[in-house]
This record gives C-alpha cells, structure tokens and sequence, in this order.
C-alpha cells in the first residue's frame, strides 16, 4: 500500500516498524461544543483506513485523544457557569455517540489530557534541561524553535517567513515573554480561576501542542507510523508537536504523515456568519449515517470536499441501488427453482474484477472513490447479467456470493448494507395496519404483512380488481416501499 506522507510529500510505500502491526495517533476533538460535519470527515478517513489496514490482516493500534483542558473549555465554563472538567465530560459523551452514530469504530486507546499532566511535565523538563525549552518571568515554558534546525520540514513553510509574520504580534505584546516570537508555549502559568496543577515552574496548565506528544508516546512509543489529521492541523499544531517531540525523544516522532482536505459547505468555508454551520448530529436526523459516509469516501481524502444536497442526493442515489441490488439478489437466491440461466462463469470474472480494483484502489493512497467506483461498476454488470435471469438451489450460493462481496467490500469502508438488508420487512406499525387494512392480516410483524399485502395484490390482479392491487402498490410508496413486478413475481425495496 502506498500513502502521500505530507513530510516528503510524495507517495510512499508505508511499511510499519513492526511487520503487520500498525501504530497510528489521529488528532481527537477539544470538547467543548458539538461536532460540526466538518468534523466528520477526517473522523470517518481514518476510520475507513484502520478498517481496510485490519481487512489485510494486520493489527492495528489506534489512538484517538480527547483534549479536555483548553482556553476554549475554559470559556465555555464559565460562560455557562460550570467548570472545565463538566463541560468536557458533557461533550465527550456526545461525541462518542455521534461517533458511534456514524459507525466509527472506538479508538484502541482514547486517552485525555488531563490523564497525562506527569508524562506531559517530564517532557517539558526534558526539554527544558535539553535548553530546547526556556522558562519565561512570568512561569510559563517555551520551546526554543531555533533549536530544531529542521522546524518547517512538515508544514514546508520557511522559519523567517513564519517569523516576520509574527513580528506585527509581538509589538502587540504587554509582556516581552519569549525569546523570539516564533517560539510556543508548552507550559503555561495559571492564571486566576483557571484549573491548573503543580510543576516545577509554579501552578500551571499544559499548552495544546505538547499534549499529543505525551499521549502518542505513552501509548505508542517514542515513535509511530503513522500520524493523521485534518490539513488545518499541519501548521502550527503537528509543526510543533513534531519538533517538541523529537528533541525530546531523540529520534523521529512519526515515520508517516497523512492529512485530509477540508470540508465546504455548498462551495463555501463554512461559518456561522454565513449561516451554513451544520452539527453533525442535525445533518444525521435526516440523513443515513451510510449514506453520509459514502458522500465523504467519494472525493479522495486529500482534495476539498463540498457538502451540498446535490450530493447527498448522489449520495443516497448509489446507496439506494446498491441495497436495491443486494436485496434483489438475496430475492432471487431465495426463490431459486428450476435450471440456471445465468453465465456464472462470466459472473465470478466480475466478482473477482471488482475485489482486484477495490484493493488496487485502495493501495493507491486510499483512494475510497475509486474503490467505491468498483463496487458501483461491478453492481451495474450483475444487474445485465441477472436480468431476467432464473437461478436453480444448486448455483443459488454462487450468485448469493456477488450481493456477499458487495456487502463485504462496503463494511471495510463502514458501510453496513447488512443492517438494511431487512428494511423492506421493517416491524414499523404503519406496514402492519396497512395489511390489516387492505389484506386482512392478523399478524403483528411487519415482514408477513408485507408477504400478506402482495398475496392481496396479486389475488386482486387475478380478479381484475385493479384498482385495489394499485392501492397496495400507491400505500406501501406512501411508506416508503417500491413494489416491482419481475417474471418471478414482485419484489418490494425501499425508496
């Protein structure tokens, strides 16, 4: 398999320290709000590629943090005249279940940073003793950027550049802090009511950066593979957690770097002031987390992603005919009677194509679109060559295996198609008292009052009774349900 590491800035074969075994830290949300659908995207990159990593065969070590201590956590506190610790735990929670809402998978490991303040101050010592980190009047700590002679490498950004933009900053400045304005905090000093904790240099709370660096080293050592985030996130924040960490540890923080590309919102940044700031969880309540899913695995990780109802309709376009497929062929395997008239030998060729293009697509920097390109031209092959097709029980296992492989496939990406594969036999109320209604059903389960209802159908359509066996049909699209008449009988899938 081979990646774009962001530090090179080329495709390279990523190849871990220990074989079969893979140490990754992406960059968990600072808690103190909802998560917006930008959010999701990365949330659901790497979840996809921890998924297909594991496909292969390999172990996968997967840390995802919580920030739990920030100027923002703080604020929101206060604002809502709590404390720090509250509005964290609040907020995780929440993220958690829209996590698990999308079907991402729970980190091996989801430390916080305010479980790490003793492994976060021996850094800040180290670096401090190194002369990589000085301490300011006032106790707050600073990493000393013109120590790392390579500061810049992974944002590729030029340390001059970086610091005359900063000069306008520092003559701003009431207190003449750092040594040289490029420099960041790694400690901070308390300030009164905030929370803070006891070190070397006086009361003090952790600065953003050095947090990661703790938290992947102790749960993954000195160095790990790979190291993955948003592209908002290379500069300053993966910069510096990579400088402070290596001069630290002494040897290289991550061998990989992978960063995402950001989300917009109808062409648009997406802002408040713009009005088109969307929660994730407001975007879930009309929209199915797979078909979400697919929209964000559609564009390549690497390039903008728009968020539009243009493509959400796409979206949902391509969710639908791959249940719709999966549902029909499960249909005719269950049905299967009298001799095959299926080309079975041309029908695995297909079968094998799309595994072979699936895997060549992933390999090439995770390319989820191309991926999903050949579950989709796979899809659109079988539906020619099962087209009126009749299917005996003894071959009924070999076309099962093409709907199997489609449904395999789409959970490596995290699209379950399993758990809709009985959505057209939902227990909803609504199905069943349509049946009792208009096919006398007694039953209480949604799956024989639609059995029930086409039986009335078709009895309606034998009497010439056409107008009630188009009431069946009109109701159950009121419900959301398609009713297709094929030579094997009709078939209902949803909308």
């Amino acid at each position: 398999m081979q990646i774009f590491n962001t530090m090179t800035r080329k495709k390279e074969d990523f190849i871990p320290q220990e074989p079969g075994v893979y140490r990754i830290y992406v960059c968990g949300p600072t808690v103190y709000n909802y998560i917006h659908i930008g959010n999701a995207r990365p949330m659901i990159v790497f979840d996809t590629l921890r998924r297909y990593l594991e496909y292969l065969g390999n172990k996968v070590l997967y840390v995802s943090n919580i920030t739990d201590i920030d100027d923002k956590l703080i604020k929101k506190g206060q604002e809502d005249g709590t404390n720090m610790q509250e509005v964290a735990r609040k907020f995780e929670a929440e993220y958690i279940k829209d996590s698990e809402g999308l079907n991402v998978k729970a980190p091996t490991v989801r430390p916080r940073a305010t479980e790490h303040i003793g492994e976060i101050i021996k850094i800040v010592k180290d670096l401090v003793e190194s002369g990589h980190a000085y301490v300011a009047h006032n106790g707050d700590v600073y990493f000393r950027v013109k120590s790392d002679p390579g500061y810049g490498k992974l944002s590729h950004l030029n340390l001059d550049d970086l610091e005359s933009g900063n000069r306008e900053l520092r003559s701003q400045m009431d207190d003449d802090l750092k040594e040289d304005p490029a420099d960041f905090a790694v400690w901070k000093a308390a300030k009164p009511g905030e929370p803070s904790w006891n070190s070397p240099w006086g009361q003090g709370r952790p600065g953003w950066h050095i947090e990661c660096s703790a938290m992947a080293r102790k749960h993954l050592g000195k160095t790990i593979d790979l190291h993955a985030g948003g592209q908002d996130l290379i500069f300053p924040h993966h910069e510096n957690e990579r400088a402070q960490s290596e001069a630290a540890f002494g040897c290289t923080f991550s061998n990989y770097w992978m960063h995402g590309g950001m989300l917009q919102v109808n062409h648009e940044k997406m802002s408040k002031s713009l009005g088109n700031f969307l929660l994730l969880r407001d975007v879930l309540k009309t929209t199915d987390a797979r078909v979400l899913r697919m929209l964000m695995l559609q564009t390549h990780y690497r390039s903008p992603l728009d968020f539009s109802d243009e493509r959400l309709g796409e979206s949902e376009a391509m969710f639908t005919r791959l249940t719709n497929f999966v549902k029909n062929t499960a249909w005719l395997c269950a049905n299967a009677e009298g001799e095959t008239t299926v080309d079975l030998v041309a029908y695995q060729k297909a079968i094998d194509d799309m595994c072979d293009s699936f895997i060549e697509a992933m390999d090439d920097d995770f390319n989820t679109a191309g991926a999903l390109g050949a579950i989709c031209s796979f899809v659109r092959e079988a539906n020619t060559i099962l087209a009126d097709a009749a299917v005996s029980s003894e071959d009924a296992a070999a076309v099962l295996a093409g709907a199997d492989a489609v449904c395999d496939l789409l959970s490596v990406l995290g699209v379950d198609l399993n758990a809709c594969e009985d959505e057209a036999c939902d227990s909803s109320s609504e199905v069943v008292a349509l049946a009792v209604e208009l096919a006398g059903f007694t039953g209480c389960d949604a799956e024989g009052a639609i059995e029930a209802l086409l039986a009335r159908r078709a009895e309606a359509r034998k009497e010439k009774n056409f107008a009630l066996a188009d009431a069946v049909r009109d109701r159950l699209g009121e419900l959301g349900f398609v009713v297709e008449d094929t030579p094997q009988g009709a078939r209902v899938s949803r909308a």
